[in-house]
């Protein structure tokens, strides 16, 4: 009797299985991972637009007024500064006398909504956002930031 080499149909389909298996677990940690990475950007992002109003806030006593909502980050609303005694949001440095942001945060993709800013008289203001999953504290979905913290 003689022996042969190699591998059984068998012993081959299982260490393919096997190997499925542990890819599959690894996509979807690495997904899972992916998207909590993007939702603490997106906490972190308000936090620091959050520090740059009450920057503005401090220098010229009022928020920048937008009765309709503002996209941060998008198209004119890239730079948050001090242009003739109030705050604004503009497209560039141009007429500034202070910066308080220079490179106003957009939201990371793929989910979540675009960032959007508004305050009707300067007194307060409300940025939203949206969470994909629960994170610092924060549930999923939408949530408002305001000078009195994120809900």
């Amino acid at each position: 009797m003689t022996k042969r080499k190699g591998f059984t149909l068998i012993e081959l389909l299982v260490v393919i299985a096997i190997i499925g298996l542990l890819a599959t677990l690894a996509v979807v940690a690495l997904n899972s991972a992916r998207q909590k990475s993007r939702d603490a950007k997106r906490v972190a992002d308000i936090k620091q637009v959050q520090t740059a109003l009450e920057l503005g806030f401090v220098e010229t006593n009022g928020y920048p007024t937008a009765a309709t909502a503002v996209v941060l980050g998008a198209g004119s609303q890239v730079v948050l500064c001090d242009n003739t005694g109030s705050a604004t949001w503009q497209a560039n440095t141009t007429g500034c006398a202070t910066v308080f942001m220079t490179l106003v945060p957009v939201n990371p993709t793929p989910g979540g909504a675009d960032y959007s800013y508004t305050s009707a008289d300067g007194s307060t203001y409300s940025l939203t956002f949206t969470l994909e999953g629960a994170t610092g504290g924060l549930v999923a979905g939408d949530h408002t930031a305001s000078p009195g913290g994120i809900q």
